[in-house]
C-alpha cells in the first residue's frame, strides 16, 4: 500500500517537472529575441529510494521520482569577459576612428576647396603681377587669392574648435550613462542578492546586469568581479565605480575649450578624490583626441591640428611680410605687412590681409619705378623647406596616416567584438531549433507521466474498492 502511494508521487514529481521544463522553454522561446536574453534550463535530479522498516525486506526499490532544483542560466563568465574587453577596445578605436575621420574630411585634400589649392592660386596670382606689375586687375587678384588663403585658414581652424567642442560635449553626456548605469547595477546587486538569499531566481535581473556592465565597459572599459552573494564590483584602472549595493560617481573637468590648451579630465567625485585611469572605452577614446597639443606633435588630435593650423597662418604672415617689406608701394611707403595676426585669437583666426587695393603692393623699388623682382620673390615662396605650403602637405600626410591607421584599429577591434560576442551568443544564446526539441521532449515526459499517473490510479481504485469482493453475490 506504501508503495502504490509512493509510486503516485513519483508520477506526480514527473509532471511537475515536466510542466517546468515546458515552462522554461516557452520563457526562452518567447525571448527568443530580447536583446541581452541568457538561455535557461531546469536542473533536476532523481530522488533516490529510502529503505523503511515496512519495507526492509524488499530486494531492490525504485527511486521516488525527480525534484525540480532550480533554473540554471546558461551564461559563460570567461565569454562574457571576453565581450566586455573587446566592447571597451572597440569603442576606444571607433570613437578615435570618428574623430579622425572627420578631421580628415573637413580638410577637403586633395581638392579645389583644400587649403593647398588656395596656396597655389595665391603664389600664382604673385606670378602674374610679377608678368604685369602694372595692371590692376593682377594687383586685385592678388588680394583676393590672399583673402580666400586667409578665409580658409580661419574656416578650417574654427571647424575644428567646433569638433572639440562637440566631442567634449558628447563625452559629457557619456559620462553622465556612466553614472546612471554604475547606479542600476548597484540597484539590481541588491536586488539580486535578496531574490538568491531567500531561494528564488534572478536569472532576468542578471541578464539586465550584465548589459549594464558591458554598456559601462563600452564606456569607460573596466572590469568586473563577482562576489560569493551574487552581487559584481566594477573597477575602473582598480578601483570601485560599483562596490555592493554602493556606486561611486565621476565628473568631467579640466578645459572647456580648445583654445583653453587645458586636458579635459575624469575625475572621481567621492572617496578617494583623483582622476580616473581608463583602460578603454568611448570616453578614454574621446579623451585621448581631446589631449591638449604638445612639442613632440603627439598631442590630441585635434589640439595638434589647431596648432598645425595656426603655425601655417604664422609661417605665411612671417615669410611673405619679411619679402614684402623690401618693396616699395606706389605711395612710397616702404616696410609695410601684407599680412597681420591679430593678437588674443588663434593665428589662423586672426589673419588678415593689410592692403585693401593695388596702392598697398610693394611692386616698385626705392626709386619708385616699377619693379617686378619683389612679386617673383614672393611667388616662389610656395616652394623649399620653409614653406608653409610644405608644413600644410606635412600636416595633411600626417592626418590621412593617422586616420587610416585608426580606421584600421577600428575595424579589427570591431571583428574582435563580433567574433566575441558570436562566441557568446553560440553559449547563451536562444536556438529556436533547440528549444523546440526541447518542448516535444517535456510534452512527452509529461503524456508520460500522465499515464503513469493514471495507472497508479486505477491500481488505487482496484484496491480500495474491489479488493475483497471476489466470490460475493
Amino acid at each position: 500500500m506504501v508503495s502504490t502511494f509512493g509510486s503516485l508521487a513519483t508520477a506526480y514529481s514527473g509532471l511537475a517537472a515536466a510542466r517546468a521544463g515546458i515552462d522554461v522553454t516557452g520563457q526562452n522561446i518567447a525571448n527568443a529575441g530580447t536583446a541581452g536574453y541568457t538561455r535557461q534550463r531546469v536542473t533536476q535530479n532523481s530522488i533516490p529510494a529510502t529503505q523503511t522498516g515496512f519495507m526492509r525486506g524488499t530486494a531492490a526499490l525504485a527511486g521516488q521520482g525527480v525534484s525540480v532544483d532550480g533554473i540554471a542560466r546558461l551564461a559563460s563568465l570567461t565569454l562574457d569577459v571576453g565581450v566586455r574587453v573587446a566592447a571597451g577596445s572597440s569603442a576606444s578605436a571607433d570613437a578615435r576612428a570618428t574623430a579622425l575621420s572627420a578631421l580628415e574630411t573637413g580638410l577637403h585634400e586633395p581638392g579645389k576647396d583644400g587649403l593647398s589649392a588656395k596656396l597655389d592660386a595665391f603664389w600664382s596670382s604673385w606670378s602674374e603681377l610679377a608678368s604685369h606689375p602694372d595692371d590692376p586687375g593682377a594687383a586685385s587678384a592678388v588680394l583676393g587669392a590672399a583673402g580666400t588663403v586667409a578665409a580658409a585658414l580661419a574656416s578650417g581652424s574654427k571647424a575644428v574648435d567646433a569638433q572639440w567642442s562637440s566631442v567634449r560635449g558628447t563625452v559629457a553626456g557619456q559620462v553622465t550613462q556612466l553614472n546612471d548605469a554604475a547606479k542600476q547595477v548597484a540597484d539590481l546587486n541588491g536586488r539580486i542578492r535578496s531574490a538568491l538569499a531567500s531561494g528564488g531566481t534572478a536569472n532576468e535581473l542578471l541578464d539586465q546586469r550584465d548589459q549594464l556592465t558591458e554598456q559601462i565597459a563600452t564606456l569607460a572599459g573596466g572590469t568586473t568581479r563577482t562576489n560569493a552573494d551574487g552581487t559584481v564590483d566594477v573597477l575602473l584602472g582598480g578601483n570601485p565605480l560599483v562596490q555592493g549595493t554602493d556606486a561611486r560617481a565621476v565628473a568631467l573637468g579640466g578645459g572647456e575649450r580648445l583654445a583653453d590648451g587645458a586636458a579635459v579630465t575624469l575625475t572621481w567625485t567621492s572617496g578617494s578624490a583623483g582622476a580616473v585611469s581608463l583602460s578603454g572605452g568611448s570616453i578614454g577614446g574621446a579623451l585621448a583626441v581631446l589631449a591638449p597639443a604638445d612639442g613632440n606633435g603627439t598631442g590630441g588630435a585635434l589640439a595638434q591640428a589647431a596648432t598645425s593650423y595656426d603655425a601655417v597662418a604664422t609661417q605665411l604672415a612671417t615669410t611673405v611680410n619679411a619679402v614684402h617689406a623690401t618693396g616699395t608701394t606706389p605711395a612710397g611707403t616702404t616696410g609695410t605687412a601684407f599680412f597681420a595676426l591679430a593678437a588674443g585669437v588663434p593665428a589662423a583666426q586672426g589673419l588678415s590681409v593689410v592692403p585693401t587695393d593695388g596702392s598697398g603692393l610693394a611692386t616698385r623699388n626705392a626709386a619708385g619705378q616699377l619693379d617686378d623682382s619683389f612679386a617673383d620673390a614672393l611667388s616662389r615662396l610656395g616652394t623649399g623647406p620653409g614653406a608653409a605650403d610644405t608644413t600644410w602637405a606635412t600636416f595633411v600626410a600626417g592626418v590621412g596616416t593617422a586616420s587610416r591607421s585608426a580606421a584600421t584599429e577600428s575595424t579589427l577591434t570591431g571583428l574582435a567584438l563580433t567574433n566575441a560576442r558570436t562566441q557568446q551568443q553560440s553559449s547563451a544564446g536562444v536556438d529556436l531549433d533547440e528549444e523546440n526539441v526541447n518542448l516535444l521532449s517535456y510534452q512527452h515526459a509529461y503524456q508520460g507521466a500522465a499515464r503513469v499517473l493514471t495507472a497508479v490510479d486505477e491500481m488505487l481504485d482496484t484496491i480500495i474498492n474491489r479488493v475483497g469482493l471476489v466470490g460475493r453475490g
